[in-house]
């Protein structure tokens, strides 16, 4: 199981890093969108931009990386989730916010599609931040594993 541990292990930082690099840049491109006059050229742009980022980058990497965390979660006794192993829940936890903003961040990208975005520069600029606490917190679990 040693190499297949590691390659798996390997492909989830790569694929969770894609779809962080997603839930960092969609909210930015949202703050310049909110700025855009609707049906402008800028505003055109960027719902493809958009589209593109949602659907070709993000939804691909965080399948991946929940179907690549689950199968690393699998293994037995590499997490002990009836003992001292208490941080995983954290991290399942945050998992699950991130679950959330993506959902979220679709469907914020769905409103400017429609030109019916109803949030200010100041919201997306805000909710930017969000995902990097979740994922500090994530990393502080995993290797220093406080609990």
């Amino acid at each position: 199981m040693g190499d297949y541990y590691t390659w798996l292990k390997a492909l989830h930082i790569i694929t969770v890093i894609a779809w962080m690099a997603g839930l960092l840049y969609l909210p930015r491109l949202f703050v310049y969108h909110a700025n855009a006059q609707n049906n402008s050229e800028l505003s055109e742009t960027l719902k493809i931009m958009e589209r593109r980022l949602y659907y070709g980058i993000m939804m691909p990497s965080m399948l991946l990386s929940l179907l690549l965390g689950g199968f690393l979660s699998g293994i037995p006794g590499l997490i002990d989730y009836n003992g001292n192993d208490n941080w995983v829940w954290v991290k399942l936890l945050c998992i699950f916010i991130l679950l959330l903003i993506h959902g979220l961040l679709g469907r914020w990208r769905r409103d400017f599609a429609l030109d019916r975005n109803k949030h200010s520069p100041r919201f997306f600029k805000i909710i930017n931040e969000v995902p990097t606490v979740i994922m500090i917190v994530i990393i502080i679990m995993v290797v220093v594993k406080p609990f």
